[in-house]
């Protein structure tokens, strides 16, 4: 058994059918001697057959097949206790697959036999008036009676006669079975539909616009035991210490749901897949640990971008793209377009709840101005989701975030449509009149709450963040691409506040996902301390590839990420270069995407890639402005994972990221790790192999900061105190101290602490005695070591009293 059920670091495995519970299992040794304390597992339940993520449960019954069934995972777990490793499993209570063959999901499928009827029907958020009591299934190549002819009726299945529309089986309704195709297509309880359909005619809530995935009723108790009930069992076993929460903003009630699965766990250590922006805080109330670690991801990185790079880099992108917006303009419309189009069922399943009031500001209007109102009401929402709980007041950070949208809103409405956007921001808050109580009322409160995450993460995430590409880095989970930058003493308040309020929540610099690992978003970085530099840069490659392209080639905005993503992650093959671009045009929703793809559109940008790939004269221009910031992204990688390592929190790391990181967007985030390569090069280290490049010192830095965490837990469990430099560089420093024990050094803007001729006799104040870098092994004598000491060897140190 682990020391502790909290754990002081975790390492994120990914599991899949090429790497299941077997595999997790022989990488134990390799995970203790890196100094973890916990393995923390990707989702274990039985996902759809084949699934390389986990997220699309089919079966919450049963452990999954796919990656070596309940022996394999027992013995998993038996090899991690050996270790002394504790398990961490993520756990899915906002939704489940209902990939085909439907027969896979059993509640589902019950429903789609027995429709309303069905003892599965409150399973699922189903709006069964709206669909004239049949559940909208949105399957076809085209309209029904365009696919009749690929239509077939099987009475020979094991559970009664289907009907097969290519790999999609679906249960006829009984006594059905007789009639014309035509006829049993319209008798069912489900209706077939255009694929297309989903955004506007869907009557049951999905996970964002997935329509592969349906929204789950987690708030109800039955619901609850069925879908946590083996993951409790085995927790209760001992199989399982902790949980990771996804998506908990999907939930009706995501406090109450914690409280219920603090009760049910005992209280074991949770936490949250709750993306903070901005200034907003996790809810004081919720019965967790803290956040999955975006937030802490987010400040870390910031302090190695030069603020001072924010208004060059801005010309300099307004220059190459012609786009001269601010990121919120482009956020906002993005939003917008979300919650007008591939989220428009979930806004219209909104505007018929609004239908029902007898407020005077709602009743007279037509279904298309209470979507208008509405949409920008969603466009304007900053953060991810209100909490309102119906019948209880509303927090009053929710209630000051729906006034500041419903502010914002007004101002894109015209004046006649005001009065019903203040009646529509007041039942968002669970608020009305008498004359609006009633069930819809409450449905509405959290229908919308639900609805404020997908056109957030949709709109933001999966849109604007490939449309406004000024500075990749910044295009984060959570990031605020226009916020240039974090200065030490922003990080230091946040910080200290995560030691006093969330000192076991989750620390992370690399997520499954995040839009870049870590060590591409040091890299990056670099572009704010050298802003004309890479203005140039890219002119030329532009002018080259240009030439070889005929003129052909993507709009701006993605020519100017593509040069961010090449030099990010260079050396890049065009396997890894075309699959993220083609995700990133489809994703920016711009001359294609998803639902329209442009295949000339998306050729010709292929085509252009391949060509700068191909050429050696422009890869070469490439490779060498990537080698020109290798020294200063290297300060920066080691300097991140250096503070997220030991900044207050559980100290997460992303498989494979002990070494460089250079992965983009998943799929390609979640590749294979070579395992072999690195128990090598730390059991090389172990024995006294020296660190040379990247790879090795990340590593050194990783396992000494583990190792230092596992062997002095009350060291990090403590207090934060930041330490200040004295000096002439001081604001190229950022150090802090844990426990009274652990100090953390690290170097930040190297590029200009390289223009200004280095540290110059700038020195760090500490307590008198004489400390050691757990790191390199040097010593440091007295009360203020020069900083050119402490970063002679390594841009970061980890200094403790030598005699510890």
């Amino acid at each position: 058994m682990p020391a502790t059920p909290v754990p002081q670091s975790s390492y994120r495995l990914q599991l899949q059918p090429g790497f299941g519970f077997t595999d997790a299992a022989a990488v134990a040794p390799y995970l203790a001697s890196l100094g973890v304390t916990h393995a923390y597992l990707s989702p274990v339940l039985q996902a759809v057959p084949g699934s390389v993520h986990g997220y699309d449960v089919v079966d919450h019954s049963r452990l999954s097949a796919d990656l070596g069934g309940e022996a394999a995972f027992r013995d998993m777990v038996a090899a991690f206790r050996s270790h002394g490793l504790g398990v961490i499993a993520d756990i899915v209570p906002n939704h489940m697959s209902i990939a085909a063959p439907e027969s896979l999901n059993r509640q589902f499928w019950s429903v789609l036999r027995d429709g309303p009827g069905s003892p599965f029907a409150h399973w699922f958020d189903i709006d069964w008036p709206a669909g004239g009591g049949r559940l909208l299934l949105p399957i076809l190549a085209g309209p029904l009676g365009d696919c009749l002819g690929d239509l077939a009726v099987d009475a020979g299945g094991p559970d009664g006669p289907v009907l097969r529309y290519h790999e999609h089986v679906l249960p006829v309704r009984p006594g059905t079975e007789d009639l014309p195709l035509a006829g049993l297509a319209e008798a069912q309880h489900y209706r077939l539909a255009d694929w297309r359909a989903a955004a506007t005619e869907l009557n049951w809530r999905r996970f964002f616009d997935i329509t592969s995935l349906i929204g789950v009723r987690a708030e109800d108790e039955d619901v609850f035991a069925a879908t946590h009930g083996l993951l409790l069992q085995l927790m209760a076993e001992g199989l399982i210490d902790a949980l990771r929460v996804d998506h908990p903003d999907g939930l009706a009630d995501p406090r109450g749901y914690l409280d219920r699965l603090a009760k049910a766990t005992g209280g074991a250590w949770v936490v949250t897949e709750k993306i903070l922006t901005g200034t907003e805080e996790l809810p004081p109330g919720w019965k967790c640990a803290g956040t999955t670690g975006y937030d802490a991801l987010g400040m870390a990185g910031g302090l190695f971008v030069d603020p001072a790079g924010a208004a060059p880099l801005t010309v300099g992108y307004a220059k190459f793209t012609g786009d001269t917006r601010g990121f919120a303009a482009v956020a906002e419309a993005a939003k917008r377009e979300v919650a007008k189009g591939s989220l428009g069922a979930e806004v219209r399943r909104l505007a018929r709840l609004l239908a029902q009031s007898h407020d005077p500001a709602l009743r007279g209007l037509d279904p298309g101005d209470l979507g208008t109102v509405l949409a920008e009401l969603l466009a304007a929402f900053p953060v991810y989701r209100a909490y309102v709980v119906p019948g209880e007041p509303p927090p009053g950070t929710s209630a000051g975030i729906v006034a500041a949208a419903a502010a914002a809103a007004s101002d894109r409405l015209p004046a006649r449509l005001c009065p019903a956007l203040t009646a529509v921001a007041t039942l968002a808050l669970g608020e009305s009149g008498p004359a609006d109580a009633g069930r819809w009322r409450d449905e509405f409160t959290v229908r919308f709450q639900q609805t404020c995450g997908p056109v957030m993460a949709k709109g933001v995430e999966d849109t604007a963040f490939y449309r406004w590409t000024r500075l990749a880095a910044l295009n984060e989970v959570g990031g605020e691409p226009d916020r240039f930058g974090v200065a030490p003493g922003e990080f230091h308040a946040f910080a200290a506040r995560l030691a006093r309020e969330w000192p076991a929540t989750m620390t992370t610099l690399s997520t499954h996902d995040t839009k870049r690992q870590e060590d591409a978003r040091a890299r990056l970085a670099v572009l704010a301390e050298i802003p004309g530099e890479w203005a140039a840069e890219v002119a030329r490659w532009h002018d080259r590839a240009a030439a070889l392209a005929g003129g052909r080639g993507p709009e701006p905005g993605t020519e100017y990420l593509l040069w961010q993503t090449l030099a990010g992650s260079w050396p890049i093959g065009y396997d890894r270069a075309a699959a993220y671009l083609t995700k990133a045009m489809r994703e920016a929703k711009t001359p294609t995407s998803w639902q329209d793809p442009d295949a000339g559109y998306e050729a010709g940008v292929l085509a252009f890639t391949a060509a700068v790939l191909a050429d050696p004269g422009l890869s070469g221009r490439i490779a060498a402005f990537a080698g020109r910031i290798a020294a200063a992204a290297r300060v920066n990688a080691l300097g991140a994972k250096l503070v997220q390592l030991t900044m207050p929190g559980a100290a997460d790391v992303y498989q494979g990221c002990e070494l460089a990181g250079f992965a983009l967007v998943d799929p390609d985030n979640r590749r294979l790790v070579d395992y072999g390569r690195r128990r090598a090069l730390l059991a090389a280290q172990d024995a006294g192999a020296p660190a040379t490049d990247l790879d090795t010192e990340k590593l050194l830095v990783t396992s000494r900061a583990l190792r230092l965490r596992r062997d002095h837990p009350d060291w990090f469990t403590g207090g934060y105190a930041p330490l200040a430099a004295d000096g002439p560089a001081a604001r190229h420093v950022l150090a802090f101290r844990r426990g009274g024990h652990a100090i953390t050094v690290a170097t930040r803007l190297p590029d200009g602490l390289r223009r200004r001729g280095g540290w110059a006799g700038t020195a760090l104040p500490v307590r008198e005695g004489r400390w050691r870098d757990v790191l390199t092994g040097a010593t440091h004598d007295g009360s203020r070591p020069l900083l050119s000491d402490i970063a002679l060897r390594l841009p970061v140190a980890l200094l403790v009293p030598a005699g510890a």
